[in-house]
């Protein structure tokens, strides 16, 4: 029986390669996220919150088609069981043959990427809610301030200090000054707040079809196409979820594969032949590093309403 320091482990394999840092990146939100580390060995380290109990997991490329993890917590046998379901390894990628150059060129440099499966809608949601409208670096400030504040001690002998992110019920009891004290306008708290009512029936949503997932998140006031899709590239595994409405994202997709500018409306037109691998072709672009977009004026600046 495994000891309380060495935890539960499992090994997964597939039949074609599995590249582990680019498929879980999408979890960490952020340098110093407190419910994901990477340390110098190459491991990923993540804590979450499984049906069952908080789990703290650790995952280690173990082979081009491999993945060691171990995991602690009351959630580790499941978490242990659903690895695969996770990693994706059952996706099919026989109808994805993309024809412009750059997009073949990523899907045959990184053969590995997987798309995200982890099931768990509401610990997704609430970072991508609060990603809505404002810079990432104040949204992903306001989770670290809430994280450390509100989540629980991970469990097991993390590499640093880590937090496993509060349940719906923390969430959904949170006073509204300790949402604008994080930065966090009254607009995204109450989206937060109604999605925790509703968490139970949000948490549905991972058994269902993409599209009618979309439509039970979108079914919240204050959740959109956006959000909905940000949290289907990481709940669901959806490779076709394409994150309409980001404030830089038709430009990157214009810009790195035609050449110039396009609005949402041409980027949707543009990407049509790829589906249902819209997500997926992106993806692709930025881990290969061919996704640009020219910088035309300063940012703009971050607003802070907690000072307020």
């Amino acid at each position: 029986m495994a000891t309380e320091i060495d935890g539960a482990a499992r090994t997964v394999t597939a039949d074609r390669p599995i590249d582990l840092a680019h498929t879980v990146a999408p979890l960490r939100r952020g340098p110093g996220d407190p419910c994901h580390r990477e340390t110098p060995d190459g491991a990923h380290w993540h804590a979450s919150r499984m049906p069952t109990g908080p789990v703290t997991y650790r995952l280690v490329q173990a082979g081009p088609c491999a993945v060691a993890a171990r995991a602690w917590g009351a959630g580790a046998a499941e978490f242990l069981d659903r690895l695969p379901h996770m990693l994706c390894l059952d996706e099919d990628l026989g109808g994805f043959a993309p024809e412009h150059p750059k997009i073949a060129e990523a899907h045959r440099r990184f053969p590995g990427l997987r798309m995200l499966r982890t099931g768990l809608v509401f610990e997704t949601l609430v970072p991508s809610v609060l990603e809505q409208r404002v810079h990432t670096v104040s949204a992903r400030a306001s989770w670290r301030k809430l994280v450390w504040a509100h989540g629980d001690p991970a469990p097991g002998p993390t590499p640093a200090p880590m937090r496993v992110a509060p349940d719906a019920e923390t969430w959904r009891y949170l006073p509204s000054w300790t949402y604008h004290r994080a930065n966090v306008d009254p607009q995204r708290a109450k989206t937060i707040v109604l999605a925790a009512r509703m968490a139970d029936k949000l948490e549905q949503a991972a058994a269902m079809d993409h599209a009618a997932a979309a439509r039970r998140l979108c079914a919240v006031p204050g959740i959109g196409v956006w959000t909905a899709a940000e949290i289907a590239q990481r709940a669901f595994g959806d490779p076709d979820a394409l994150s309409v409405g980001d404030f830089h994202l038709a430009a990157i997709v214009g810009w790195t594969l035609l050449g110039h500018a396009i609005d949402d409306a041409a980027m949707i037109e543009y990407l049509e032949p790829l589906r249902p691998h819209r997500y997926r072709a992106v993806r692709l672009l930025e881990i290969s590093g061919q996704a640009r977009k020219p910088k035309f004026a300063p940012r703009t600046p971050l607003v802070d309403i907690s000072r307020i």
